[in-house]
């Protein structure tokens, strides 16, 4: 599809996840999917760009049903998460063809299901990189240099932003805009958030609502201080994990990034700027030129 019609995009969130560190709140239920994305609708909402790797419950074959049904577009995902989230068995079964997985499932489909993944999630350490990083890290570049994807990757706490720059632009040759680095904003610091703005990747600031992570109350001050800067290649997402932080289990879930984040950063940085961040920088950040 075009990118000019996704819409309003929650460009980081999940419909479906599962890890044994959150046990007992996965999200598995396709009616409470259903339903979060029919909030989400409701408040203007055209898109949402699901970030869940490989082996932790995509549920992909219920993606186009689910967007069918509620008239958002949702993009899967490919990719592997940090290695806490795996056991041994499931990593040593990857070793030598990561790459190859990754390009199957964005230009076959994940699994038996046909839905083609359209980006690639990997994820760094706290202030780090480990083994495992930058074997998915370099098993991403592949598939990008294969296909033309954009890497999105999970920034612990929001940090490490300039190690995985250096590693994923500067020895792997991936493009700076085809990188979307997650999870900024938990790490509030606006002189990495301007470098990291200044190499031309797309920064998602995501999962508000977590006052622990300085997401909401820090938020706009940071967006002010990129666009001031000149640099607006922002995206936003709400990275709803848990069954708890759904609007239909009584969270703030993906309704609360457009009815009570959107106009927050309305009120700091203007309409026009908030528009482009929500509909276009998506659109930029996610489209595929498929090789």
């Amino acid at each position: 599809m075009p990118p000019t019609e996704l819409g309003v995009c929650d460009a980081h969130d999940h419909l479906f996840f599962g890890s044994p560190r959150l046990p007992g709140q996965e999200l598995r239920s396709v009616a409470a999917a259903r339903a979060e994305l029919v909030a989400f609708r409701g408040q203007g909402g055209g898109a949402v760009v699901q970030w869940t790797p490989y082996g932790l419950g995509r549920r992909a074959a219920d993606l186009p049903p689910l967007s069918r049904e509620t008239g958002v577009h949702v993009v899967a995902a490919t990719g592997l998460h940090q290695a806490v989230h795996y056991d041994e068995d499931t990593l040593k079964r990857l070793r030598g063809r990561l790459a190859d997985v990754f390009v199957s499932e964005l230009t076959e489909g994940i699994g038996a299901s046909g839905v083609r993944a359209g980006l690639v999630k990997v994820a760094g350490g706290f202030h780090a990189l480990d083994a495992h990083a930058r074997w998915t890290m370099t098993a991403a570049a592949e598939a990008h240099h294969a296909t033309g994807v954009t890497v999105a990757v999970h920034l612990e706490l929001g940090t490490g932003a300039l190690d995985v720059l250096d590693l994923l632009c500067g020895e792997l040759g991936v493009p700076p805009h085809r990188v979307v680095l997650g999870h900024l904003n938990r790490s509030p610091d606006l002189a990495v958030h301007r470098q990291a703005a200044e190499s031309g990747c797309y920064l998602a600031f995501d999962g508000p609502s977590h006052a622990h992570h300085a997401t909401d109350w820090r938020m706009p001050d940071a967006v002010r201080a990129l666009a001031d800067a000149g640099s607006d290649r922002l995206v936003l997402g709400a990275d709803t994990t848990t069954a708890a932080a759904r609007s239909v289990g009584g969270g703030p879930g993906m309704p609360y990034l457009l009815r009570r984040v959107r106009p927050r950063l309305v009120h700091a940085v203007g309409e026009d700027l908030v528009g482009r961040i929500l509909t276009e920088n998506p659109g930029r950040a996610f489209a595929v030129e498929w090789r």
